[in-house]
């Protein structure tokens, strides 16, 4: 993807801006080091001013002024954000809400994935856009639409859903048992009276939301393979990418991402949260675990976004701070929406990495000494790759099924319980990939789920083998209740994993309130959720509940290598234990003794320091290493300062 650098660049929108600004963008992005800008996402309206027109000239002066400039161009298909006049002469193009409601141009996404006229006008400026560009030497990696986020409810997309529902079951009597319409009277005479989810008077049909989440997923995919394969069939050595968005439910992410060349990922925390830095860990990991190697961070803020409450600047240094936890964590590509920041439109006070300030300003000034230490250890850094002993487990199927009403507690949020167990091990300093529970696990000595409501006989299965084959599993609560069509299994869990995990018998579900507690044996405290558990005779270990109606029952049980926990431990008590679990599988930080808010990172040979505290601190690092970002020797510690870096090398 980068040929022994790192990119360095972002979004650039130059048509919001007059022509001669463009010469002093290039001499601004040479003074920086960007060496990589993306064009077009936005600029359908631009390049189709009404139907059938092409005014490419502008594109062309750019292409070739970027060329001039040595900098490669990441091109946009367009097809994100339609013309208005698309809606306006073609009200079939746009998406309805569930309540039948029209999404109106004047915004962006306004487009149905299922309307046939879109994706024919689509597929035409696909098509003239890469066959204009396919030989420019500018032209880098192909951007396929933006943020695919659409949802629709409209007539033409019900009809797609029931196209789909019968590719996948065939018949109604299939549909129907799949979707327990014998339940509330639901039971379906013919294809025509199935619809999406649309408005109900109580709870939907969970089986019909969950197809419709699927469903929606696989037709946003169809919008963007068509336009993929047009522009691959022009430049079929061309790398192409779509922008996930980050932990975003509406992709089923696993199988996205096989279509891609490059994944890549937008990444926005918020610097005000003490734990921004391992959200973004966490998005990092799984975008990772999906290009199962290098990865492309394809947005994120120079300063403040424009979404927020109160959209607080990112405090000096920490920009370059998570844009090195970016490269740390596999990243070879460091990009921004956007270039300029905007003097209109809705993201005017959206950060950029030239702001209003211009360039005197800090925001500037800090990107180009990012740039100049991306470009100084890019040789070093891309192309390698982490290797990770832990494994955590994560299902988009499992989400949608678990993302609904009618459950237990309407407090237990799937991305909730992914981010605390992943705090566990960003905390105990413990690298973990993602991988979808059918994946091959034999390369992990430890695999972690943290929630898997739904899970496939195959899935299960493929647990059961590996810790049959010698591997540690550590299963939090509420998993392996439902079957792929969201029907709970007999026994309220499925049998072979409660004999894995040494349950007897389930009895109950006892979910908290918020703020509520449960104590356990140890000091170990739990969260959000508790279970009613008898233990097998064959349960190894088991931690017991203390007080309340559970007194005695076991909260955490291991039988052999397989543990389960039944709640979810405070943070410090879930570290604990999975950092002594990690410990017995062979699993260990790179590091020991780090201080607090040090985060510490091998990829390939390299180790990463990265200090998110505000203060100073010293690291001992055993040996003698170079720090590629200083190219001081480094013997025995180092110290970092404020939001400090280090890249050592052996």
């Amino acid at each position: 993807m980068t040929h022994g650098r790192i990119l360095f660049g972002g979004d650039y929108n130059p048509e919001q801006w007059p022509e001669e600004t463009w010469y002093d963008d290039v001499r601004l992005m040479k003074d920086a080091g960007v060496n990589s800008v993306t064009l077009g996402v936005f600029s359908w309206a631009k390049l189709e001013p009404h139907p059938g027109a092409r005014e490419f000239g502008w594109l062309d002066r750019l292409m070739d002024l970027m060329h001039a400039g040595g900098i490669g161009v990441v091109l946009a298909t367009p097809t994100s954000s339609p013309p208005p006049w698309m809606g306006r002469l073609h009200p079939d193009t746009l998406p309805r809400d569930e309540d039948g409601r029209t999404e109106w141009w004047g915004g962006r996404q306004h487009f149905s994935h299922s309307s046939a006229t879109y994706r024919r006008y689509a597929a035409a400026v696909t098509e003239d856009l890469a066959a204009r560009y396919a030989g420019h030497p500018a032209l880098t990696m192909w951007h396929i639409n933006n943020e695919y986020c659409t949802y629709d409810y409209g007539d033409e997309a019900a009809a797609a859903f029931r196209r789909w529902l019968r590719d996948r079951y065939g018949t109604l009597d299939a549909l129907n048992t799949a979707w327990g319409t014998a339940f509330w009277s639901q039971g379906y005479d013919s294809w025509d009276g199935i619809l999406p989810p649309r408005r109900a008077h109580y709870l939907k049909n969970p089986g019909q939301v969950l197809d419709f989440r699927r469903f929606t997923s696989d037709a946003l995919l169809e919008c963007f393979l068509a336009e993929r394969d047009i522009v691959r069939r022009h430049t079929p050595h061309t790398p192409v990418t779509t922008n996930f968005m980050p932990l975003w439910s509406g992709q089923d992410g696993w199988r996205w991402a096989e279509e891609e060349d490059v994944v890549s990922v937008d990444l926005y925390p918020d610097p005000r949260d003490p734990l921004g830095a391992q959200y973004g860990a966490l998005v990092q990991d799984l975008t990772r675990s999906q290009a199962r190697g290098p990865w492309m961070l394809m947005e994120q803020a120079a300063g403040p976004v424009n979404w927020r409450g109160a959209n607080h600047p990112k405090p000096r240094g920490l920009n370059r701070l998570w844009s090195l936890q970016a490269v740390a964590r596999g990243a070879d590509a460091v990009c921004y929406f956007q270039w300029r920041q905007s003097r209109q439109g809705a993201e005017k006070f959206h950060s950029g990495m030239v702001g209003h300030a211009g360039e005197r300003g800090r925001t500037f000034q800090e990107i180009k000494r990012i740039g100049a230490e991306l470009r100084e250890i890019g040789g070093e850094v891309a192309g390698t790759r982490l290797t990770a002993g832990v494994a955590v487990l994560h299902d988009w199927h499992s989400w949608w099924a678990t993302d609904q009403d009618g459950r237990p507690s309407t407090h237990v949020g799937y991305p909730d319980v992914l981010r605390a167990w992943h705090r566990a091990l960003w905390e105990a300093h413990l690298t973990a990939d993602f991988a979808h529970p059918e994946h091959d696990l034999t390369a992990y000595r430890l695999v972690v789920v943290p929630q898997l409501y739904l899970l496939t006989d195959a899935a299960i299965d493929n647990l059961l083998a590996y810790v049959s084959g010698g591997g540690t599993l550590v299963c939090g609560f509420l998993t392996g209740i439902a079957d792929e069509d969201d029907r709970i299994r007999p026994g309220g869990m499925d049998a072979r994993l409660r004999g894995l995990f040494g349950i007897r018998t389930l009895h109950e579900w006892w979910p908290l309130e918020p703020g509520e507690t449960v104590e356990c044996e140890g000091g170990l405290r739990g969260t959000l959720w508790s279970e009613e558990i008898e233990a097998a005779g064959t349960a190894d270990e088991t931690v017991p509940y203390r007080g309340g109606e559970l007194d005695g029952l076991p909260a955490v049980l291991r039988r052999g290598r397989a543990w389960y926990v039944s709640t979810l431990p405070e943070p410090e008590a879930l570290r604990a234990l999975l950092a002594r679990v990690a410990a017995g599988a062979g699993v260990h930080p790179p590091l020991d003794g780090l201080p607090a808010g040090v985060e510490a990172v091998r990829r390939g040979e390299l180790l990463f320091l990265l200090n998110h505290g505000r203060e100073p601190v010293t690291v001992d690092v055993p040996g003698t290493h170079r720090d590629l970002l200083t190219g001081a020797a480094v013997t025995g510690r180092t110290t970092l300062g404020r939001y400090g870096v280090a890249v050592l090398k052996p």
